[in-house]
C-alpha cells in the first residue's frame, strides 16, 4: 500500500509541468504546516478538550485527496469540492472542539485551478474566504477571561469583553484574506505561465508537423522537376531520332545514301540524348540554356527542330531585356516540349511562336495546325502535365484550345518578378 502511494505521488509530480509541480510542493507545505501547528497550539494553550486525534485524521485524508483530482466529469469535481469544503470548514462550525483550519483554503483555491475554468474557479474563491470568516466569527468565545488593572485582578464585563473578542478577530480576518489574496495572485500567474507553456509546446509541435509536411512537398516537388527534366530533354531527342530512323527506313531500298545520311543523324540524336540523361543525373540544377540567353536557345531550339521535321516555324520573339533564370528555364522548357509534342503527334506543315513580355507580365503562344486532339481526354501526356506544373509554379496561366482536326493553340502568361533581379 505503501508502495502504491508513493508510486501515485511520484507519477503526479513527473506528470506536472513546472509551474504545477511548484503548486503541488505549496500545497503539501500547508498541509504539513497545519499539521504540526495544530498539536502545537494544543499543547502550549492546555486545551485538553480539543479532539486532537480525529483532527489530524481529517487533516491527512484532506492532504490524501490531492492524489487523485478529478479532471473530467463536472459531477465529480463539483462532489470533491463540497467534501474539501466540509472537512475543512465543517467540523470547527459545528463544535469549538475542532480549530478552525482556514490556512488549507488556500490548497482548496490551488486544487480549484487544477479541476475548474475561469466560472468554477471565481465560485471557489468568493466561497472560501466568507467560510473563514464564518469560522472565525461563528465559534463561542471563552468565557471568564481575568486580567490585571493598576495591580489588581478583575473581570472583563459580558459586552465589553465581546467587544474586545469581536476586534480580535476582525483583525485576524485581515491577514486571512491577504493569504488568500495573495495565493490567488500566485496562482493566476503559475496558472497562467503554465498555459503559456502548454501553447508554446503545441506551437512547438504544430511547427514540427508543418516543417514536416514542406520538407514531403519539397521532395515530391523535386522529384516533379527531375522527371520533368528528363522527359523534356531526353523526349526531344528520341522523339527525333524516331523521326530520321523511320526516314531511314522508308529510303533504305530506294536511295541508300539519304538512307545513310538519316541513320547518320539518328546516331547523332542518340549520342545527344544519352548526353542529356548524364547532365541530367550528375546536373539536376544545372541551366538548360547553357550559357545562352532564352533568345538564342529558342533559336537553337526552331533550328533542330526544322532540321527534324522540315518545317520552318514562323517565330516572333521580342525580349528587350533579361528574364531571371527560373522564368527563362520554365519558358525554354515549354517551347521544347511543344516544339517535340508537335513533331511527334500533330502531323502540321505550320508552327508559330511567340513570345512578348510587357512590364508587368510575359506572354507567349505556340499554335499549329496539325490533327489537334481533345484536351479532355488526353490525361496520361506527362508533357502537357509538365508546361502545366511549370507554369503553375510561377503564379501564370495557361490555356490550350485544341480539337480533332483544327491544330492545337497554348496561350500562357507568366507574371514578371515583383523585384528587379
Amino acid at each position: 500500500m505503501k508502495r502504491l502511494r508513493r508510486f501515485a505521488a511520484d507519477s503526479l509530480v513527473q506528470q506536472a509541468t513546472p509551474s504545477s509541480r511548484l503548486l503541488l510542493y505549496l500545497e503539501w507545505i500547508l498541509v504539513i504546516y497545519v499539521l504540526i501547528t495544530i498539536p502545537l497550539v494544543v499543547k502550549v494553550s492546555s486545551a485538553s478538550e480539543i479532539l486532537l486525534l480525529p483532527q489530524i485524521l481529517l487533516i491527512a485524508a484532506f492532504g490524501a485527496m490531492g492524489l487523485k483530482v478529478p479532471t473530467q466529469r463536472r459531477r465529480n469535481k463539483i462532489a470533491y469540492t463540497l467534501l474539501e469544503f466540509g472537512i475543512i470548514f465543517l467540523p470547527s462550525l459545528l463544535s469549538p472542539r475542532f480549530l478552525p483550519m482556514s490556512l488549507l483554503g488556500l490548497v482548496i483555491l490551488i486544487r480549484s485551478f487544477r479541476m475548474f475554468g475561469q466560472l468554477g474557479r471565481i465560485v471557489v474563491v468568493v466561497v472560501t474566504p466568507i467560510l473563514a470568516l464564518l469560522t472565525l466569527f461563528l465559534r463561542n468565545p471563552a468565557i471568564g477571561l481575568v486580567v490585571r488593572a493598576g495591580g489588581q485582578v478583575s473581570s472583563i464585563e459580558s459586552e465589553q469583553f465581546d467587544n474586545i473578542v469581536f476586534l480580535l478577530r476582525l483583525l485576524s480576518a485581515f491577514p486571512i484574506g491577504l493569504i488568500l489574496a495573495f495565493g490567488l495572485l500566485l496562482i493566476n500567474s503559475l496558472q497562467a505561465e503554465s498555459q503559456s507553456r502548454e501553447k508554446l509546446a503545441t506551437a512547438h509541435n504544430q511547427l514540427r508537423q508543418y516543417a514536416l509536411r514542406i520538407e514531403d512537398q519539397a521532395t515530391l516537388q523535386e522529384r516533379n522537376r527531375i522527371a520533368r527534366e528528363i522527359h523534356d530533354a531526353v523526349g526531344h531527342a528520341l522523339t527525333a531520332q524516331s523521326i530520321q530512323l523511320e526516314n531511314a527506313l522508308l529510303f533504305l531500298q530506294t536511295d541508300p545514301d539519304k538512307a545513310r545520311a538519316f541513320l547518320t543523324e539518328a546516331r547523332q540524336l542518340g549520342t545527344q540524348a544519352l548526353r542529356e540523361v548524364r547532365q541530367s543525373v550528375a546536373t539536376l540544377r544545372s541551366n538548360p540554356l547553357l550559357g545562352q540567353n532564352l533568345s538564342e536557345a529558342i533559336a537553337t531550339l526552331v533550328r533542330d527542330f526544322q532540321a527534324t521535321t522540315a518545317i520552318a516555324p514562323d517565330c516572333n520573339i521580342h525580349l528587350p531585356r533579361s528574364l531571371p533564370p527560373e522564368i527563362s528555364n520554365a519558358i525554354y522548357r515549354i517551347f521544347q516540349e511543344a516544339l517535340t509534342n508537335i513533331a511527334k503527334h500533330a502531323n502540321a506543315t505550320q508552327v508559330t511562336l511567340s513570345l512578348q513580355e510587357s512590364d508587368t507580365v510575359i506572354h507567349f503562344l505556340v499554335n499549329d495546325n496539325g490533327k489537334g486532339f481533345n484536351p479532355d481526354q488526353n490525361t496520361t501526356g506527362f508533357g502537357l502535365q509538365g508546361i502545366q506544373e511549370r507554369i503553375v509554379a510561377l503564379g501564370g496561366e495557361l490555356n490550350l484550345v485544341s480539337q480533332p482536326g483544327c491544330g492545337c493553340l497554348m496561350i500562357g502568361q507568366i507574371p514578371q518578378p515583383k523585384l528587379p533581379l
